[in-house]
């Protein structure tokens, strides 16, 4: 269990990925990738008393992404690659309008060592319903998942060699904290 507290979250004690994945003709050309969101920061509040509703708030910085890993493809992810992708990832995410993407929790349904977290995210200046699940691996770690259809928020899904490679419209993000004690 958790302690009650306010509980600080970012890279110092926490990594935030974002995973995509390929689909279209040409799929076999691209890669899977894993982004990591190297700017973030948040807090997990969890209250003294029973019948108070655990919250939950982050604040990305978009310019931050760096490609880490890409699975699959004709060829092994170069570092010109990466800088490349991450040029796409900044056009597509419009970074210089807007740096920010927020997250913060509505309501939050523990059951044991897991949770279901509702709240809205925005991304792009628009704001929508997101749901979070999260799970405590012990006493101190928290891994929580979520999916973001881009287009929901105005995202259209990088497409390359006429169409035929495409990234799939949902992406996968994971955080995994270790909330001190």
């Amino acid at each position: 269990m958790l302690s009650a507290g306010v509980h600080k979250i970012g890279p110092w004690n926490g990594h935030l990925v974002l995973r995509t994945f390929r689909e279209g003709v040409a799929a076999l050309a691209g890669h899977d990738l894993i982004i990591e969101v190297t700017r973030w920061q948040g807090t997990i509040t969890i209250p003294d008393a029973p019948d108070s509703q655990p919250r939950l708030a982050v604040e990305v910085d978009l310019r931050s992404l760096q490609v880490r890993e890409g699975h699959g493809g004709a060829k092994p992810l170069t570092d010109s690659d990466r800088r490349e992708i991450e040029k796409t990832i900044a056009k597509l995410l419009r970074t210089g309008e807007h740096p920010q993407a927020l997250f913060a929790s509505a309501t939050v349904r523990v059951d044991g060592d897991k949770a279901t977290v509702d709240g809205e995210l925005t991304l792009l200046g628009v704001t929508h319903p997101l749901r979070l699940t999260a799970q405590a691996t012990d006493d101190r770690v928290v891994i929580g998942t979520a999916s973001v259809q881009q287009s929901l928020w105005g995202i259209r899904p990088y497409r390359g060699f006429m169409g035929a490679l495409k990234v799939r419209d949902t992406v996968e993000v994971e955080a995994t904290v270790t909330l001190a004690g």
